[in-house]
């Protein structure tokens, strides 16, 4: 893990249909305001009457602030913004810096390093989620080379040998097509 593809945002995000409903709840107490029954609110919005007469109750009860959506769902963050941000300024420095042996991002020594900063415990599933979906990283492989390779010797070999080896053999004796013409002369 080491670059970044872009910069995603790191607040929470609605999920896609909540603006749509919620449009469609306003709607319905504008027509309330207008003095339509929740039958009529029902039919022309497209919904339940039982939806209508909880969104009619809603409304009466405490305007259109209660029929607005309530924002993201589900479990908070464990990692603030500024968490986070701490997290990855740590994470650019290399694992080098944090007393790994190589400069290598495992999930594991993200975990740890995120462990080190905040206190707080992550499954590996959930550091690599933080690392792709919040922070934009991408997966990086570092490509694997011999220790034993001699780059002086590769360059020789394509610059010599190997132009030699594709225009293949001297033109001594003509080829044959067939190994029954050869034996047979």
């Amino acid at each position: 893990m080491s670059t970044r593809r872009r910069t995603p945002s790191r607040e929470p995000r609605l999920r896609p249909q909540q603006p749509v409903l919620e449009r469609r709840r306003l709607a319905a107490a504008d027509l309330f305001a207008q003095g339509l029954t929740a039958a009529a609110v029902a039919r022309r919005v497209g919904v339940s009457r039982q939806s209508a007469h909880r969104w009619y109750h809603a409304w009466q009860a405490g305007g259109v602030q209660p029929l607005r959506a309530r924002g993201p769902v589900g479990r908070h963050r464990k990692l603030s913004a500024v968490q986070l941000d701490q997290v990855e300024q740590a994470l650019l420095q290399g694992a080098g810096a944090h007393g790994f042996a190589s400069n290598l991002w495992t999930l594991d020594r993200v975990t740890e390093v995120i462990w080190r900063l905040t206190r707080v415990r992550h499954h590996p599933v959930q550091v690599w989620r933080i690392l792709t979906q919040r922070l934009g990283w991408s997966l990086q492989r570092p490509r694997r080379t011999a220790a034993e390779r001699d780059q002086a010797a590769i360059d020789h070999w394509l610059a010599v040998e190997w132009p030699r080896v594709k225009r293949g053999r001297a033109a001594a004796a003509p080829g044959w097509s067939s190994w029954m013409r050869a034996v047979f002369l």
